[in-house]
């Protein structure tokens, strides 16, 4: 019969600190960035008191940054809305904080919208938001009545928006879905 414990195996942990690793103070894998994103969306302390509105374009504003990474907080009016494009060499996690915006693809359609008090906005119908790769393109509207505001990280920080003509079929997609 063996009697090797871990502890006596590995040692003390105490007495090895350089096992432990230390935890990371900046997100910096796909799941952390999501849930920088929503811890964000949950504590509405962050951002709430900083959104404007802006009735000629989308109003936005750096809401923190990281090494490597912005969040940037938007808002959106009735009818405001991006154009189709995509994010360059960056990745990005688009959530919706209030209101519900309208996302097209070549893939169709969806609506992204934030969750009322106990309601996700899946059980709602609508998705809590989007992870994208570098080269996603989309196209996000405001098509309702109301207000929305949205949350965006991106890795690494966003220097480019290229522009895309819409095709017939990205139009039709967006139509049909």
């Amino acid at each position: 019969m063996n009697s090797d414990s871990d502890l006596q195996i590995a040692g003390d942990l105490l007495e090895v600190p350089h096992l432990l690793q230390a935890p990371r103070q900046h997100p910096v894998t796909v799941a952390e960035f999501a849930g920088l994103a929503r811890s964000l969306a949950e504590d509405r302390s962050r951002w709430e008191h900083l959104v404007e509105y802006d009735a000629t374009t989308r109003w936005y504003h750096r809401l923190l940054t990281g090494p490597g990474y912005e969040v940037w907080l938007l808002s959106w009016l009735p009818g405001q809305g991006t154009g189709l494009h995509d994010h360059g060499g960056s990745s990005g996690v688009l959530t919706v904080l209030d209101g519900t915006l309208t996302e097209h693809t070549d893939r169709g359609t969806r609506v992204l919208g934030a969750g009322a008090a106990g309601v996700s906005p899946l059980e709602r119908g609508r998705e809590w938001g989007r992870v994208f790769a570098p080269g996603y393109a989309h196209e996000v509207v405001n098509d309702t009545l109301e207000p929305a505001v949205s949350l965006h990280v991106y890795y690494p920080g966003l220097t480019d928006m290229p522009m895309h003509p819409k095709t017939c079929a990205a139009a039709t997609a967006a139509v049909t879905a």
